[in-house]
């Protein structure tokens, strides 16, 4: 079982506006983690959610839906701090901007005396997003991830400056984890927030320098790019599809890579050291025609292995 970590909470996307003093909104599951960890089932590797996970009505319904996408909640932590809500607005490109109510939520209020024991079972952790950045929760999951560094690990940084303003913050936490981290995968809008004007290759030449056995990095309908400790890169471009939206594109890229991965007989960390550049190139294709289909419809939908398969 993959184990996901992090942030869990609803989106509410702006659907109507009915004068200046009422507007409509649609509810969703969402939270970049949660995304993964379902990505992950959807695409046929066993996964599990690390989080806290309010007993209030959102609360309960996160849990309906893990349990329907056969998500574990083995290790899901109970709280009755309240659900965290995201705002969502879309502009003209589908490109989505968050607005977050989270302070002392029941994701961002998991400190380290909550992190409860990981099983054999568990075969890799994934981290990212606000989760890594707020305190307590940060401190939770640099103590998770310092304990489990044996485990295959995976970090997306998903920068959200409307949680945390401060890049320092940012590269700080990043920098902690680092030791731990296999695979890193960031975009470049990303990338360009954390370290203004660095090329792909350059970063991910420092973070192959300091440990992390594969670098990604992603560029909305662009070409994504991947390097790996043992010299190969690669390249990928997702399919052209009619963007409705592209919530969720980035959390379905990184569950396709790790499902690619995990797919090994042996595990992430086998499927990671087996590696070459012909193996790369086809994991990023996969990856990226998977957040080509969740971009072709409204929020973050991820796609079934079937779909991928046809």
């Amino acid at each position: 079982m993959f184990l996901v970590c992090g942030d869990s909470l609803f989106d509410f996307f702006l659907e109507s506006e009915d004068g200046p003093a009422a507007a409509g909104f649609a509810a969703r599951a969402g939270g970049s983690p949660l995304n993964v960890a379902v990505g992950l089932s959807r695409l046929g590797c066993a996964a599990g959610f690390l989080s806290g996970l309010s007993s209030d009505f959102l609360g309960r319904r996160l849990s309906q839906v893990l349990a329907a996408e056969g998500v574990s909640t083995r290790y899901a932590v109970p709280t009755d701090r309240p659900t965290t809500i995201s705002l969502v607005g879309l502009d003209e490109a589908g490109v989505p901007e968050y607005q977050f109510y989270g302070n002392g939520a029941a994701d961002t209020g998991l400190a380290p005396a909550d992190l409860p024991k990981l099983g054999p079972e568990v075969t890799g952790l994934h981290f990212g997003s606000y989760s890594i950045a707020v305190s307590p929760v940060g401190d939770a999951t640099a103590a998770l991830a310092a304990a489990e560094a044996g485990r295959f690990i995976s970090l997306d940084p998903n920068v959200r400056p409307t949680i945390e303003p401060d890049m320092a913050v940012w590269r700080a936490r990043i920098d902690v984890l680092l030791p731990a981290v296999d695979m890193l995968k960031t975009s470049a809008e990303d990338l360009e927030m954390l370290h203004p004007g660095r090329s792909a290759e350059d970063f991910a030449a420092e973070l192959i320098g300091r440990g992390v056995k594969l670098v990604v990095v992603t560029d909305g309908g662009e070409t994504a790019q991947g390097f790996t400790a043992r010299g190969d890169s690669a390249e990928a471009r997702p399919p052209k599809v009619k963007v409705v939206d592209t919530v969720g594109a980035g959390d379905t890229f990184q569950a396709a890579l790790i499902a690619q991965l995990s797919a090994h007989p042996e595990g992430p960390l086998a499927g990671l050291a087996a590696l070459d550049r012909a193996a790369l190139a086809r994991t990023l294709d996969y990856a990226a025609r998977a957040a080509a289909i969740t971009c072709s419809r409204r929020g973050a939908d991820l796609p079934r292995a079937a779909e991928l398969a046809a």
